[in-house]
């Protein structure tokens, strides 16, 4: 089982990359959940999951939430903006298992 969330602006394109990476999941068989938080919530979600991904549209944070998520021994990464804009849930839920893996 693994347990990602996604930090993003306010979370309405982001919650479509959701639903593509729960599907992915479904599709491989791999156990998981996936959710998406503005980034007012990270602090709240951050012990909660096991990867942290960063949406596009909010990397100037990375730096700032990579920080704390090693601090909490949680996986964190930047999702890729062309993967993002395509929705590429497949890729990006692999990010997150790699991420995890590391």
């Amino acid at each position: 089982m693994i347990k990602v969330f996604l930090c993003c602006a306010a979370g309405m394109s982001t919650s479509m990359v959701v639903n593509k990476m729960r599907k992915a999941a479904e599709e491989s068989g791999v156990e998981a959940e996936i959710n998406a938080y503005s980034i007012s919530a990270f602090e709240t979600e951050l012990k909660k999951n096991d990867v942290c991904l960063v949406a596009p549209q909010v990397k100037y944070k990375f730096a700032e939430f990579s920080k704390r998520c090693e601090e909490e021994n949680v996986a964190c990464g930047q999702i890729d903006m062309m993967q993002y804009g395509m929705m590429k849930g497949k890729e990006i839920l692999q990010q997150a298992i790699d991420l995890k893996a590391s």
